[in-house]
């Protein structure tokens, strides 16, 4: 990604939340920790802390340190009536500018003056979303032109660089070099 629209690529908000609920709370910075994830949130850790995923096997990598969602999610969400705001949907860094869906597995992305992570897929939407606004799940999952399913959840990722995150904060895409491999729920 280059040129103008990597200008506007920027974090909107950061959410964090040291329990584990749906959404998470605004706060004016997160800081994250290599390896780790954002400091003071219950998904942070080298191993799986989503609920489920602990649940099947303990011991799994986890790959959802960070999870990001496109700020244009809710502005598409909005024309269906639903009103949703950053942290809302449990995410800790919504985005502008970044077609985050669009991105092969293994992308950098540089946020502010420090802090980078990896995305390793997407975020798999779950029954919790209706839970927070009914029908909502419907509104970002979908179809794509072969029939396969759309998940619009946002990407997840894992710290390589710790750094301080806050809104404003510009955002640069790297791509991984050689074959591409689209994104997968993880």
């Amino acid at each position: 990604m280059s040129g103008e629209l990597e200008d506007e690529a920027r974090v909107v908000a950061v959410s964090r939340d040291g329990g584990h609920r749906f959404s998470k709370p605004v706060v004016d910075e997160v800081t994250l920790v290599a390896g780790w994830g954002i400091e003071g949130d219950a998904h942070a850790g080298t191993t799986v802390q989503h609920r489920s995923r602990v649940a099947r096997d303990p011991s799994q990598p986890n790959l959802r340190q960070v999870h990001l969602i496109h700020a244009e999610l809710f502005d598409e969400v909005a024309g269906s009536g639903y009103t949703v705001e950053p942290g809302q949907m449990g995410e800790n860094l919504t985005t502008r500018g970044v077609d985050l869906l669009g991105l092969p597995t293994g992308t950098l992305l540089h946020l502010g003056d420090e802090a980078c992570v990896r995305v390793t897929g997407l975020r798999n939407p779950c029954q919790q979303i209706n839970d927070f606004e009914p029908g909502l799940l419907r509104a970002v999952l979908g179809r794509a032109e072969d029939g396969s399913v759309e998940r619009k959840g946002g990407v997840m990722s894992v710290v390589v660089t710790g750094g301080t995150v806050r809104p404003g904060d510009r955002i640069r895409v790297e791509l991984p070099t050689g074959e591409r491999q689209p994104l997968a729920p993880v």
